[in-house]
């Protein structure tokens, strides 16, 4: 007698919390951009840009913990730990970048992480 034993990808639970921290991340570099511009034109610019630098970091720390908690239940693929564990050294260089008022790699990268982040969340939602 055999036993047949299955794993599932993820239950809908970890994948909708994943998708969610997706979205959130989007949300806080897209916010980031909106408030970049205001850094060139306002005074209260650089208090936005700094205060959603430390949300944004923190919407990437959130997406690993989302991405491992919708692999370890079921056994699925590691790759959303993969891109999640990239983005979150990306977000690390930018922190880093912007700190040191390196503005020619620091808005590249912003629009990267911003187009990948737009990436991976329409790839979650397919």
């Amino acid at each position: 007698m055999t036993t047949q034993v299955t794993a599932t990808a993820s239950t809908p639970r970890s994948s909708s919390f994943l998708r969610t921290a997706i979205a959130l991340q989007t949300l806080t570099l897209f916010l980031q951009a909106v408030s970049a511009g205001l850094l060139l034109t306002s005074s209260c610019g650089e208090t936005l840009h700094s205060v959603g630098a430390r949300v944004m970091y923190g919407a990437s720390m959130l997406y690993v913990l989302a991405a491992v908690l919708a692999w370890r239940p079921g056994g699925g693929s590691p790759r959303p730990v993969r891109h999640a564990s990239g983005f979150l050294v990306l977000a690390s260089v930018q922190v880093v970048l912007g700190i040191a008022h390196v503005p020619s790699a620091h808005l590249p990268l912003g629009v990267l992480m911003f187009g990948l982040s737009v990436l991976a969340l329409a790839r979650r939602n397919l």
